[in-house]
């Protein structure tokens, strides 16, 4: 009988008896090590490898708690969830997320390829590098895992099944308070604004009736619309990259919604790496030449997305009355507010809320952090409030712009 067939959280000693008894990576006399890598708000991962030949593998294990709190008290299913998302995403989206090795039920582990020649993208762009294929494969991977999971492409009690299978309330419901609730009331006290900015943010999100009611209806479309099998969390933190390569990780918050939840996501965490080289680069040139390429992708995966899912649409799209002339534009037309309005919500959250990002909370210098913050809830705000004006990059860069012109250095 092995300790394995009975459940308990994994420390790195145990990840490495674990490899070794129940994956066939390794040989008998593997010289393995391991250690743990993670540093994200939801489960623990680990990192073994083969001292002899470097023969590695990835080991994520959920915990019946978040990481982040212990007030967020989880199903380990999502790590079911996850190896099923990565596994149908591979088939959906070949090359563009590792390969899964196998999904343990009893350990609630999934073991899967290391990246570990990949670099986390937030902490890359943080240090200004540049990805040019990345708004290539993003918006490969989001039109081929979207689109083809929805109602208009697949029969129709498939994808019903389909909603039932990745059904996932309680990752669920850490969106719906983190993304769609406090960062427009805080009304349990979980918030960490910038203490300088506090006045400001009482004002301009928790007081503001318009945007309160925007948000309220956004919250509502996450709720209900079971479009298609989002990814759920699709932010740089969630995508290892390197020139030549895109890989899109960490899937447990998946389950059927709308679409342009993910692609807000991606835009959004854009416009985070925006303000960042906006506040930290201080040579022109290259604060130019840098920005000049995050706003070039920003409108890249906009208006690719759009570009590609025409084409699949052509191809793929089974449904009778999803042929009727005007429905498609019609169809894109939801996508993109929605994407609107995400971007907006993600651009609040993560400033404001309990989950924040180092691309803002690493600017050093308060004025400039103030500066950043305000470029971010600004635009956030025209996101939301504004939704059904966006269809293009241009739109969306032409918002971040037109704010970040009103906002001296001084601010």
């Amino acid at each position: 009988m092995s300790r394995f067939d009975t459940y308990f959280l994994m420390k790195p000693a145990d990840v490495v008896e674990y490899a070794r008894e129940k994956l066939d990576l390794f040989a008998p006399d593997a010289e393995l090590e391991g250690k743990e890598i993670g540093d994200g708000n939801i489960n623990y991962i680990f990192r073994v490898w083969d001292k002899k030949n470097g023969t590695s593998v990835i080991i994520k294990q959920a915990g019946h708690t978040a990481r982040i709190s212990d007030a967020f008290v989880l199903s380990t299913d999502r790590t079911r969830i996850e190896a099923d998302i990565l596994q149908l995403e591979h088939e959906l989206a070949p090359g563009l997320v590792p390969l899964v090795y196998k999904y343990d039920d009893v350990m609630s582990a999934c073991s899967m390829e290391d990246l570990s020649d990949h670099v986390i993208m937030r902490g890359a762009l943080i240090q200004h590098q540049k990805f040019p294929r990345f708004a290539d494969d993003i918006t490969t991977f989001m039109v081929n895992t979207l689109l083809l999971t929805t109602d208009v492409v697949l029969e129709h009690k498939k994808k019903k099944a389909m909603v039932k299978n990745y059904i996932n309330p309680e990752l669920c419901e850490i969106s719906e308070d983190l993304v769609y609730t406090e960062p427009f009331n805080d009304y349990n006290g979980r918030n960490l604004v910038f203490p300088p900015n506090l006045e400001w943010v009482k004002k301009e999100l928790y007081g503001d009736n318009e945007l309160l009611l925007e948000a309220a209806k956004l919250k509502f479309e996450f709720l209900t619309n079971t479009q298609s099998l989002i990814h759920g969390d699709l932010h740089t933190g969630s995508i290892f990259i390197k020139p030549d390569s895109t890989k899109v990780i960490d899937p447990e918050f998946a389950f059927y919604g709308p679409m342009g939840y993910d692609i807000g996501n991606v835009v959004a965490n854009l416009i985070f790496a925006w303000a960042n080289a906006d506040a930290t680069i201080n040579d022109a040139a290259q604060k130019a030449d840098y920005i000049g390429w995050l706003e070039q992708t920003i409108v890249e995966v906009v208006d690719l997305f759009n570009e590609k899912f025409n084409a699949a649409w052509k191809v793929n799209v089974t449904e009778i009355l999803a042929k009727v002339p005007g429905f498609q534009e019609w169809y894109l037309h939801t996508i993109m507010r929605d994407t609107a309005g995400v971007t907006g919500m993600e651009l609040c959250r993560r400033t404001v809320g309990l989950a924040q990002v180092k691309d803002i909370t690493s600017i050093a210098d308060e004025q400039a952090r103030l500066r950043a913050e305000r470029i971010c809830l600004t635009a956030a705000k025209a996101y939301i409030k504004n939704r059904e004006t966006y269809k293009t990059g241009a739109d969306f860069l032409k918002t971040l712009k037109d704010v970040a012109a009103k906002y001296s250095q001084a601010a």
